[in-house]
């Protein structure tokens, strides 16, 4: 008897939300979804014939999908093999952290001309990750992770940098599978996150940017540690 993996019903249940004027872009949004949310992990094949079957498109319109989400290192195609979702190699590691300083930081040095309701939706992350903790769902803490670094770079207010955020942090998502543990990674962000909305709310936008600057060193160091030990 096969084992239906429960993602695929997440995959066959978002047809249902694709029009008659959907596209590959639509397609390929669903299994990004999929993998910022932690259902898709690295190294889970992809049947491009099976899953056009259980989405209801085409396998030309699947292939296109796949071609994008590889050339955003979503996906990998292997020889003879077949496609796959990414492990995140670790020299990429630097350069993805190189990145969010760059974006996120910058974000928080402005934040003071944001929006209210922007610094709300950095709050309600942080609120979406402790809620999770306090039921023990970890992977959904790192789900609340992924939202709150979200919204912090949107206080930028820049469409652009949204969507660059989005894609780095969709290859985050990945490198977090790289911890053992979802908690004894994502518990200790907790305070922190809580910590850095608070910096903001209070106004005080210097101390929050060098919180944030300490927050990602500290995760990356995490993270390369965890690279190490798995060579």
């Amino acid at each position: 008897m096969t084992v239906q993996e429960p993602w695929l019903d997440e995959i066959a249940a978002a047809r249902h939300g694709m029009d008659r004027s959907s596209t590959a872009t639509r397609v390929a949004d669903v299994f990004r979804e999929k993998i910022a949310d932690g259902r898709l992990v690295p190294g889970t094949r992809l049947s491009d014939d099976k899953l056009a079957a259980v989405m209801g498109v085409s396998r030309n319109t699947m292939r296109e999908a796949f071609q994008m989400l590889v050339k955003e290192r979503l996906l990998v195609h292997e020889f003879n093999r077949g496609i796959f979702v990414s492990r995140v190699p670790a020299d990429a590691l630097a350069d993805l952290y190189r990145v969010r300083r760059i974006l996120e930081c910058e974000a928080v040095r402005g934040a003071r001309d944001a929006p209210e309701a922007a610094l709300g939706r950095v709050e309600a992350a942080v609120r979406e990750g402790e809620y999770a903790a306090a039921l023990g769902r970890w992977p959904d803490v790192g789900t609340a992770d992924i939202k709150f670094h979200k919204a912090v770079a949107a206080l930028m207010g820049s469409p652009r940098v949204d969507e660059m955020i989005g894609h780095l942090l969709v290859e985050m998502r990945l490198v977090f599978h790289e911890m053992g543990s979802p908690r004894e990674f994502h518990e200790p962000y907790l305070a922190r996150n809580r910590r850095l909305y608070d910096l903001m709310a209070q106004g005080d936008f210097t101390r929050a940017e060098g919180e944030l600057r300490s927050y990602l060193d500290d995760a990356e160091a995490q993270l390369t540690m965890a690279y190490r030990e798995k060579e």
